[in-house]
């Protein structure tokens, strides 16, 4: 698939270019579509899949929006 760049205006600088849709238009097919469930074996393997996916709430290693590096 040919990707596509196209020319914006950018503060501080006339003309900067930025990559297009990098997506092939449609929805997912077959009938395993979403059921991420039955595809793992355990609770655990569910659950790390989990904290994985919500990164920005359970992570530890980095700070999102709503945690401070240091108390107020």
């Amino acid at each position: 698939m040919g990707h596509t760049v196209e020319k914006k205006n950018s503060p501080g600088r006339p003309e900067v270019e930025v990559l297009g849709e990098t997506f092939e238009p449609g929805q997912p097919e077959g009938e395993e579509t979403g059921r991420w469930r039955q595809k793992l074996s355990s609770r655990a393997e569910k659950l790390r899949y989990l904290e994985t996916a919500e990164r920005y709430w359970y992570g530890h290693e980095w700070y999102g929006s709503e945690k401070r590096k240091k108390p107020a």
